[in-house]
């Protein structure tokens, strides 16, 4: 009997996190339109415009063990290492959504943007980082008359069905808690530990700045943190993603910084592109 190959699409993974053994990966949640090109004429400009599409490979919350070995790390479905087992798993859902879209459905703040195209200003997950038990997830839209939002989830693993349940953290059981930042009209491009790469939202260029949140990753409630709470760390001329780098394997003192659409000269060879390390100031 002949068989079919299931059509597999690479997953929009847009914030990457390790932490306990585990790779955590988080998809934009988002809807897409698609840009036009003028060439093409004004009728399939306006039609083009006029669709707003849902894709399967975007509603990933995810784990997967992390196996370390002469100096390099690999995945696994399944691993144990001096302690208990680890598994992969990922948040209840399907092609169409996921427990984190199911929750927000009804949010007084979120709900209404979760049909709206990401860069429309729409739902767009872009950042990622996990302390203890606790995910964060930080908002690249929508922005709420210039405040940023970073989502804060917990939850519970599955060993038997490899699946993540939402655990609930908010108000009155809520299964999130919600933190609004006052970025200066910037959203959050990527996450890591209590640092925040921030950037312009949906097809706009302007200015990258990275910022601290003290006590961001313990906050005892929802935050509304306004910007003389927030910590100026740096400005960079662009950047996507970003990671806490140590030159001497010591206590990271650096910020290795990448980009999505690296230019020419940033290229070498097939698969290596250049980035940026940049210093950290002190802790104020």
């Amino acid at each position: 009997m002949a068989t079919t190959r299931p059509n597999l699409q690479e997953a929009d993974i847009e914030g990457l996190a390790c932490a306990d053994g585990y790779l955590w990966l988080v998809d934009s949640h988002s809807l897409k339109r698609k840009n036009p090109k003028l060439k093409d004429g004004a009728d399939k400009a306006r039609k083009l415009l006029a669709k707003v599409r849902s894709d399967g490979n975007r509603y990933l919350l995810a784990r997967i063990p992390l196996v370390e070995g002469d100096g390099t790390c690999e995945l696994a479905k399944r691993t144990r290492q001096n302690g208990p087992e680890l598994f992969a798993a990922r948040l209840k859902g399907d092609d169409k959504g996921d427990e984190l879209t199911e929750a927000l459905q009804h949010d007084l703040h979120l709900g209404p943007f979760l049909g709206i195209p990401g860069k429309d200003n729409g739902f767009d997950i872009e950042g990622l980082a996990v302390a203890g038990k606790r995910i964060f997830l930080g908002l690249r839209g929508p922005m709420l008359r210039g405040w940023a939002v970073i989502l804060e989830v917990a939850v519970a693993a599955d060993a038997t069905a490899c699946i993540l349940r939402l655990q609930p953290i908010g108000p009155q059981g809520c299964l999130y808690r919600k933190h609004f930042l006052q970025l200066g009209g910037l959203g959050i491009r990527d996450l890591c530990d209590l640092l925040i790469l921030a950037g312009l939202t949906m097809e706009l260029d302007g200015p990258i700045r990275v910022f601290r949140w003290p006590g961001g990753c313990a906050p005892a409630d929802e935050a509304v943190v306004p910007a003389d709470a927030l910590q100026r760390v740096l400005e960079v001329p662009y950047g996507e993603g970003m990671a806490l780098f140590s030159p001497d394997g010591d206590l990271p003192n650096s910020l290795l910084v990448v980009y999505d659409a690296a230019a020419d000269d940033r290229k070498s060879g097939k698969s290596a592109v250049t980035v940026d390390i940049l210093e950290l100031p002190p802790l104020r």
